[in-house]
């Protein structure tokens, strides 16, 4: 569960540390105090999305950090990004947002990214916001809450591998019937380009074996200079001796006296083998002079070729390999054309099994789906009785599609707000505070299948007042002997039901707005459930009756 939140400059809360307990916590303040502002550090800290505008004004960074105990260890967020629980079972998630829209995520210390924060905290805290109803008028999503609630994701990835395959087998197919005036000009242009490139007789690396002999071609004098020079100096000519003969010489001065020392000897080795260097070097000098063979007409054919390269190059590739390889898959492509008579009867073939095979796993899916449904249609009804909505019937409608890739069925959720009336789509019917309710209903059916340990709920009392406010007071306290339970409300009976309850309030120092969230006891409870009953003026009256509510909301606790 949530032990702690703390937080840093998040828009109007210069700091607060909030102390969640465990059961059911409730935070209430007028409106505008920044009730929602910590649900929006919530959010942060659990990876959701955030702006620049959340720091709070003048501060260069926000800092939120969320403290959870009893983490069970084998969740797989946590291992997936090798975040472990300390041995008490505590997790310690921060987030720093700067300035310049930079993040800075950590998770028991490790440094993560804000991907793998959102990961691990969908595991540990799960918000409904305010308007969280309003997605039950998303009929697209219906079928994901329900394959949330059954567990389907077996059953769907094995639906999924056979719809991709099928979609694949599509895709090849449609690729091969294109019009044929369109396909006999892309074979034209095919067989000019292998042809081109045929005929260039490419050869893998000769591009810088002909940049390395276009240079020499055209330093050829230069270069026959150079070599001339360097075999003169080593060898030197019948007028001069070359350093060859001159490192002989020294060699046979010093051979007269190497007998007479070690180290006279050591010198003379060094001479000897200077000499054999020199001797070897000025050989390759005079072979590099001797192979040497220049023509205009060699230099003309080498810049040729180096042109013609460069011209193919423009079309086909970076680099020769690149253009070969662009060879290669031009000759695939038009045999495939060639062949495509031949390919498209075998694909359809394929197409055909692949059909058979996609609406085996959808059926197979879709009977899963339904057991399910029926499973998920009670749990529903059930908890909509708790929340004083017992004649309302729910129920969940199958239709039949084409395959998709969430599988061959629009699902649907339907409901009846009168008795007689005829199951109709939520979308068309339901009012906000019924839309509420059922949004309700369904977070805590799918909770409890869940390892999640805290449920934040953001003014889930939208549009529900009365008989209606105290049976989802009722439920939210049932929820909390399961699960630790964070809700804003604006209602009384929500606010008696809590058993920790929080009042979030604004105020102004030094000509700046702060907000304090601060716990109360029993008798600032009281005047906090009078002043939402009856705004400013609070009168004795109110503070009984708000006596009288949290008395009621004890003994209902302890019933449960």
């Amino acid at each position: 569960m949530l032990e702690l939140l703390h937080i840093e400059n998040i828009a109007v809360i210069e700091q607060a540390d909030i102390r969640f307990r465990s059961g059911f916590n409730a935070l209430t303040g007028e409106t505008g105090a920044g009730k929602s502002i910590v649900i929006d550090a919530m959010g942060a800290v659990l990876g959701g999305r955030t702006s620049r505008e959340l720091i709070r004004t003048g501060a260069d960074k926000a800092f939120v950090s969320a403290e959870f105990s009893s983490v069970p260890t084998d969740l797989p967020g946590l291992a997936a990004n090798g975040v472990a629980p300390d041995e008490d079972g505590t997790i310690l998630l921060q987030r720093e947002i700067f300035s310049d829209g930079k993040n800075a995520c950590r998770a028991n210390g490790r440094p993560i990214t804000v991907a793998q924060l959102r990961q691990i905290g969908a595991e540990l805290l799960n918000i409904h916001g305010q308007h969280d109803g309003t997605a039950l008028l998303d009929e697209e999503q219906h079928g994901a809450y329900l394959d949330r609630f059954g567990r389907t994701e077996g059953v769907l990835t094995a639906y999924r591998k056979e719809y991709d395959a099928m979609a694949d087998l599509k895709a090849q197919i449609r690729a091969l019937k294109m019009d044929e005036a369109e396909k006999a000009r892309r074979m034209d242009s095919l067989r000019f380009q292998i042809d081109e490139l045929e005929r260039a007789e490419l050869v893998p690396g000769e591009e810088e074996e002909l940049t390395q002999r276009r240079n020499i071609l055209r330093n050829g004098e230069k270069f026959m200079a150079a070599l001339s020079g360097a075999e003169y100096c080593l060898f030197g000519d019948d007028s001069s001796a070359g350093a060859v003969n001159q490192l002989r010489d020294a060699e046979e001065a010093m051979g007269t006296i190497r007998t007479l020392g070690d180290d006279l000897a050591e010198l003379y080795k060094r001479l000897e083998n200077l000499r054999c260097e020199a001797f070897d070097l000025a050989e390759t000098i005079r072979d590099k002079r001797t192979e040497f063979d220049f023509s205009p007409e060699e230099l003309d054919a080498v810049e040729s070729r180096a042109d013609q390269l460069y011209r193919l190059k423009k079309k086909y590739g970076a680099t020769v390999e690149d253009m070969l390889a662009y060879l290669d898959k031009c000759r695939a492509e038009l045999d495939a054309m060639e062949t495509a008579d031949d390919t498209l009867i075998l694909l359809e073939q394929k197409l055909k099994k692949a059909e058979t095979a996609v609406r085996t796993a959808g059926a197979e899916l879709t009977r899963v789906r339904k057991e399910a449904a029926k499973a998920l249609e009670d749990r529903i009804q059930r908890e909509l009785r708790d929340l004083d909505m017992k004649k309302i019937r729910f129920a969940i409608d199958f239709a039949e599609k084409e395959p998709a890739a969430d599988g061959c069925d629009t699902i649907r959720f339907l409901m009846s707000a009168n008795v007689g009336e005829d199951l109709r789509p939520i979308a068309r019917i339901a009012s906000g505070g019924e839309l509420a309710r059922i949004m309700l209903a369904l977070k805590n059916v799918l909770a409890e299948q869940e390892a999640i340990g805290t449920l934040v709920f953001d003014e889930v009392d939208t549009g529900v007042s009365g008989r209606a406010a105290q049976k989802v007071a009722e439920k939210l306290a049932q929820v909390s002997r399961r699960k630790q339970v964070l809700c804003v409300t604006h209602l009384p009976q929500l606010a008696a039901m809590a058993d920790t309850h929080f009042s979030v309030e604004k105020g102004e120092e030094k000509g700046r707005t702060f907000t304090h969230v601060v716990l109360l006891d029993r008798e600032a409870r009281k005047a906090e459930l009078a002043r939402i009953t009856g705004g400013s003026q609070v009168t004795e009256a109110l503070l009984e009756s708000a006596g009288e509510l949290l008395d009621a909301a004890e003994a209902y606790r302890k019933s449960i």
